[in-house]
């Protein structure tokens, strides 16, 4: 089976998106009886994302596609139609439910032609249950057409190697509006811990003390292991990797008791309120008294979420299609 992955995110992010593509492909890699061929066009520029979407996505990938035996582009863009079964993986859908939240294009390309794609799709992967639920409530895509499939977690993020110095909490995110950093910063001083933040630099004009950039994974592995605790309140979310990656390396979560990260969390953390800074600075609090007990609960869920399955899970689905 010949099968087309669009690994585009692998040129425009480092982040969720990015280390879904690169820890599915890691895991189907030299199985038997499927081909895989990697598809991407242009660069990480406004200018290459702009033609990708309005250009690449509804003509060149589809003109692409006519070879293979299925098409799996692993985000939510996609061809509005094509000569092959076409699968659409959806991370979240915060463009449609906090279109404000996002660059001009971003909300333009939400408005005019997203939930036509995610319909046209003859299957789609959700990475979650609350987005499977999202997907059908915004979209208006059948049920029965859409396959919970959980994120993995990267080897590299592990209790035993290299931990940073310093007695801190820290926040993993990209600077950009619905990732609260607002209120992570307040409640880090109301709680009086030093705070930490690694991840890209967005958009919104999002800027925070203890911001230390975007990091190598072993380097951020490092930084999860030496936290006192992670702190992950984001607004919304259709899964929250760091959740599981900071469990993975024995370090205790707070994290929202909201979209997805209750769903991931799976009652190995402890969850807040996100729009009440006193909530969050609580869940401090919490984290640290219950370390013993947090610790072993996150290692345990985080063990749940491997590559491997999720590839079964999706090569299943392939084949299931032709």
């Amino acid at each position: 089976m010949r099968v087309g992955v669009d690994t585009s995110p692998l040129i425009q992010t480092r982040a969720g998106t990015s280390r879904h593509v690169r820890g599915l492909l890691s895991a189907l890699r030299d199985r038997p009886d499927l081909e895989l061929e990697l598809i991407s066009f242009g660069g990480s520029g406004r200018a290459s994302s702009v033609v990708r979407d309005a250009l690449w996505y509804p003509i060149g990938l589809s003109r692409r596609a006519r070879t293979l035996d299925v098409l799996h582009c692993t985000t939510f863009r996609g061809p509005r139609s094509a000569s092959v079964p076409t699968v659409l993986t959806v991370h979240d859908l915060a463009i449609l439910r906090f279109p404000e939240a996002f660059p001009r294009w971003h909300r333009l390309y939400g408005r005019a032609g997203l939930a036509r794609v995610l319909r046209a799709a003859d299957a789609i992967v959700a990475v979650s249950e609350f987005t499977k639920d999202e997907t059908i409530t915004l979209a208006d895509v059948p049920a029965e057409r859409i396959r919970v499939v959980p994120n993995g977690v990267d080897s590299v993020f592990d209790p035993n190697g290299p931990r940073v110095e310093g007695d801190y909490v820290l926040a993993v995110a990209t600077l950009e509006p619905r990732k609260n950093l607002s209120r992570v910063v307040e409640a880090a001083r109301l709680a009086g811990v030093e705070l930490r933040v690694a991840g890209a630099r967005g958009w919104g004009g999002v800027d925070v003390p203890g911001w230390v950039g975007e990091l190598p994974d072993a380097e951020l592995a490092g930084l999860y292991r030496g936290a006192r605790l992670v702190l992950y309140p984001s607004l919304y979310e259709g899964f929250g990797l760091p959740v599981i990656e900071a469990m993975a390396c024995g370090t205790p979560v707070v994290t929202s008791r909201s979209t997805a990260m209750e769903e991931v969390a799976g009652g190995a953390a402890v969850l807040v309120d996100p729009l009440d800074v006193s909530s969050i600075a609580d869940g401090i609090g919490q984290a640290v008294a219950r370390r013993d007990e947090l610790v072993p609960l996150g290692l345990a869920r985080a063990r749940k979420f491997t590559w491997e399955h999720a590839a079964d899970s999706v090569e299943e689905l392939w084949r299931e299609l032709t």
